[in-house]
């Protein structure tokens, strides 16, 4: 009767230490709230990069979408108000538009009685100040999109760096010890990767939006030259 005490006790021991392995694994389990705050002084640096490259594609993003919508019904009502001689009424309705191609148009309308080409050379000037309005900031993106990964590099070199400087103090040379302080020092490249390659990509949304709205304008103000030299064919 003793020994089968023994054994249930023995027994009971074993479920209870098997109920807390789970326990145990779930705390080593790493966390990436953990891996950020131990990617040390550099994951700082790296995090602003990321929000200063957010909050500049966000705010080009809805300037640019802004400048992108049709203006079909613009160009109608300048057409008309051309066609039937109220040369005031199609400038106000440039002015009111408040957008890109209204700008333009106005400054080409304000040119009437002149040349062609100085029309054209007024709309091709109001055109690339517009352009480089919307390109405002973009560039920043392009440069986040390179340093991010440089700076997580760094915060990988700087932490082997440590590594081996604490192992020459310490003399241990234990597997432990080097990959140990190895993976959190990698957390730093993968942030700075992350970084950079979401910076790239909005980058290039970005320019491929303001390339689209290029090619409008340009349309539309060819069609506005059309339209000036209608009468005099």
């Amino acid at each position: 009767m003793m020994l089968l005490a023994q054994i249930v006790d023995t027994t009971h021991k074993l479920v209870d230490t098997a109920k807390n392995l789970p326990q145990v694994a779930a705390q080593d389990d790493l966390r990436f709230g953990d891996l950020l705050i131990k990617g040390g002084w550099i994951m700082l640096p790296i995090g602003l990069l990321a929000v200063l490259g957010l909050v500049i594609f966000f705010e080009r993003y809805f300037t640019i979408r802004k400048a992108a919508k049709d203006e079909s019904n613009l160009m109608s009502q300048v057409r008309t108000s051309i066609l039937t001689g109220k040369l005031e009424s199609a400038i106000a309705i440039c002015r009111n538009s408040n957008s890109p191609l209204g700008r333009m148009l106005q400054k080409g309308l304000l040119r009437i009685g002149r040349p062609i080409k100085d029309i054209e050379g007024a709309i091709e000037n109001i055109g690339k100040l517009e352009v480089s309005k919307l390109e405002k900031n973009i560039n920043i993106l392009g440069i986040i999109a390179g340093i991010a990964p440089m700076f997580g590099f760094l915060g990988t070199i700087y932490g082997v760096i440590k590594i081996f400087y604490d192992i020459s103090k310490t003399d241990n040379i234990s597997m432990g010890v080097i990959s140990g302080g190895l993976y959190v020092k990698m957390v730093t490249s993968a942030a700075g990767l992350m970084v950079g390659i979401v910076a790239y990509v909005c980058y290039h949304i970005l320019n491929m939006m303001v390339d689209k709205v290029i090619l409008k304008l340009e349309t539309d103000a060819i069609e506005f030259i059309d339209l000036l030299e209608e009468p005099s064919k």
